[in-house]
């Protein structure tokens, strides 16, 4: 699960928070990887006298954030779900989410047991339900499938399986919740059951919460080219998705992932003209505008992981000023995803950040 929470994390985003990208063996010019030479056609501003690393803050400077990861490096369960259970209450599943999300790269034995010190606590559970995944695709690394040993999908799909438990019973304890199922779509795709039964699962969790765009970014990766569906059904679904949320939403980073995911899996070369062709930009406007640049934009997990997607989407479309005001919204809060897919995510970000500044 990635913490994009695309999110990202996500969704993404979880992914965000969850995995919002398909990972890439290295094939770039200097120091930021193959994104600088397909945005800029050289890649000139990647060699060693670049811009300096923008370090990736896992805390996405959120406070809270910053206490719960806190919290889990002391195993302190009881200030854990001080900060947890209130985003529960008032049934914001979008950042209960994310918060999950972005501390299941410190898990080990205290999350992955906390159900045996908190017996049919919906939020230990899911914890560790999210602790599993993470660590399921730890074990399968974010390499290609023909690059991954047999025995390293073994132990993948153990863990997956290991992590479905917890979040059913997550589920049985908190039926309203809608972050278990997120997770459950995630393991789904894993476990390979196909995109009924994914599709299923990801029904169950918008049926609770409609727009909970972690839980549509783990969607879009089931019918992306990669997870054996297509570009035109990843389109087709980032499209429906935007169409049916409110402005203001979330959902429309799922066009920019959509758009990054086609141009990684295009040779180079044909990938920079994709991204630069009118339609694409077209999209991503539209999107942006119905989203991170909208007056009602306010997420309640994080607003980093889709204004870093969408600054990445800009810069690689050529459209520098868009680009530009999107990095100023962000700051020095870059992502590790999708800048870690074009080599070392800081340096791409501070490279691409200055490609973009405005010129007197």
């Amino acid at each position: 699960m990635s913490n994009l929470a695309l999110l990202g994390p996500a969704a993404i985003g979880a992914a965000i928070a969850v995995r919002t990208f398909a990972k890439r063996g290295s094939s770039g010019v200097g120091g930021a990887g193959r994104a600088a030479t397909s945005a800029t056609g050289s890649g000139s501003t990647t060699a060693a006298g670049g811009p300096k690393p923008v370090p990736v803050d896992p805390t996405y400077g959120d406070p809270e954030l910053a206490a719960l990861r806190n919290a889990v490096a002391h195993a302190d369960w009881p200030a854990m779900e001080a900060i947890l259970r209130p985003c529960r209450e008032r049934g914001d599943h979008e950042r209960l989410t994310w918060l999950i999300t972005c501390v299941d790269d410190l898990g080990g034995d205290f999350l992955l047991t906390l159900p045996e010190r908190q017996p049919g606590n919906a939020l230990a559970l899911t914890l560790s339900g999210a602790r599993h995944v993470a660590w399921a695709w730890e074990a399968r690394t974010g390499a290609r499938a023909s690059q991954v040993s047999q025995e390293k999908f073994r132990i993948f799909h153990e863990r997956l399986q290991a992590a479905e438990a917890p979040l059913y019973a997550a589920v049985e304890a908190d039926p309203e919740s809608a972050t278990p199922w997120c997770f459950l779509t995630t393991i789904s795709r894993g476990l390979e059951h196909g995109h009924e039964v994914t599709r299923r699962r990801f029904e169950a969790g918008v049926r609770r919460d409609p727009h909970h765009v972690a839980l549509h970014a783990s969607m879009l990766q089931q019918i992306c080219a990669k997870w054996s569906g297509s570009h035109e059904q990843m389109h087709g679904f980032a499209r429906r998705s935007l169409e049916q949320a409110p402005p203001g939403s979330g959902i429309g980073v799922l066009t920019a992932t959509a758009h990054l995911e086609h141009w990684l899996d295009l040779p180079k070369g044909e990938d920079a003209a994709y991204m630069r062709s009118g339609g694409v930009l077209v999209e991503l406007k539209e999107a942006a505008a119905a989203s991170v640049l909208h007056p009602a934009y306010a997420p309640t997990d994080s607003p980093h992981a889709a204004l870093n997607a969408f600054a990445m989407a800009f810069w690689l479309a050529g459209d520098r000023a868009t680009a530009h005001d999107l990095f100023r919204r962000i700051g020095d809060r870059p992502t590790r995803l999708p800048w870690g897919y074009a080599g070392n995510a800081g340096r791409v970000f501070a490279t691409a950040r200055q490609e973009c500044k405005k010129r007197k």
